[in-house]
């Protein structure tokens, strides 16, 4: 079994870590970093773990890193971290889930054949629900490939990438995708309240469409094109809030949404090489 060290034990490690260990990975194969001792005392007991407050030291022989800092502070952890990966025996593969890192960055600062992985995973991953992008560098070997997609999918679905460039995509998709679902369903139950609901009923039917909806998408055989054309009756009661939500330009808000999301993106990544 491949030993995994985390930097960083914020949301995402936790909740990598416990899809892991769900999954049947060994609680001694893993180890977790932070400056914080309160964090690390939590996330020990909650999985009794390794943990330890000596990033270089955790990496000296470790299989697998995952880097789970904020974009803000990655530079300075990857620098500190360099020497340590450039000598390990194993020759590891980094895994980064930092948003707008990008790969040339990440290879400037870890050496420029470290295998490195770049992830880009959203918050459903909290409740192992979650949809992560990967793009894999040139040294990347196919055994560092199905480790990466074996660490990924302990929190739901993975999608490989061609390009490095798709990223940013993802980001505007799945990775900033949870907020979009949560506002429309927070103008929904708003919607409902104003019709005469009460909050806990407009919530409750509304968090359950939303998850009806998407299950069903997900084990449907047709594209969501047809789902929606099926539900939407000619001259019936959908049909009617379609045309509104047509009329009001919601293709074109989605599209400008996503595009200024990715653009956002890309402007992160030449931000945090500075």
């Amino acid at each position: 079994m491949q030993t995994i060290t985390f930097i960083g034990s914020g949301n995402m490690s936790t909740s990598i870590i416990g899809g892991l260990i769900a999954e049947g990975y060994q609680p001694r194969a893993i180890t977790a970093c932070d400056p914080n001792e309160a964090a690390l005392g939590a996330i020990s007991e909650q999985f009794g773990i390794n943990t330890s407050l000596d990033n270089a030291k955790a990496v000296a022989n470790t299989d697998i890193v995952v880097l789970a800092v904020k974009p803000q502070i990655l530079k300075e952890v990857a620098l500190e971290l360099a020497l340590s990966i450039s000598n390990n025996p194993n020759k590891p593969l980094v895994i980064s889930i930092a948003a707008g890192v990008n790969g040339k960055l990440l290879t400037q600062w870890l050496g420029s054949r470290t295998a490195i992985v770049r992830c880009m995973p959203n918050t459903p991953a909290l409740v192992q629900e979650g949809a992560t992008g990967l793009y894999a560098n040139e040294h990347v070997s196919e055994q560092h490939k199905e480790s990466a997609e074996q660490l990924m999918q302990s929190i739901g679905s993975v999608t490989w990438l061609e390009s490095e460039e798709l990223i940013d995509a993802v980001t505007a998709v799945s990775g900033s995708g949870p907020a979009y679902f949560f506002l429309l369903m927070e103008a929904m139950i708003d919607a409902g309240i104003k019709q005469g609901l009460t909050l806990d009923q407009a919530s409750k039917l509304t968090l359950q469409t939303a998850l009806g909806a998407a299950k069903l998408a997900q084990k449907s055989d047709v594209r969501v094109s047809e789902l929606r054309r099926r539900v939407t009756s000619p001259g019936g009661t959908t049909e009617q809030a379609i045309l509104s939500f047509e009329e009001a330009g919601f293709r074109t808000m989605v599209d400008n949404a996503l595009i200024a999301c990715a653009e956002h993106s890309k402007s992160m990544g030449e931000e945090f090489g500075e």
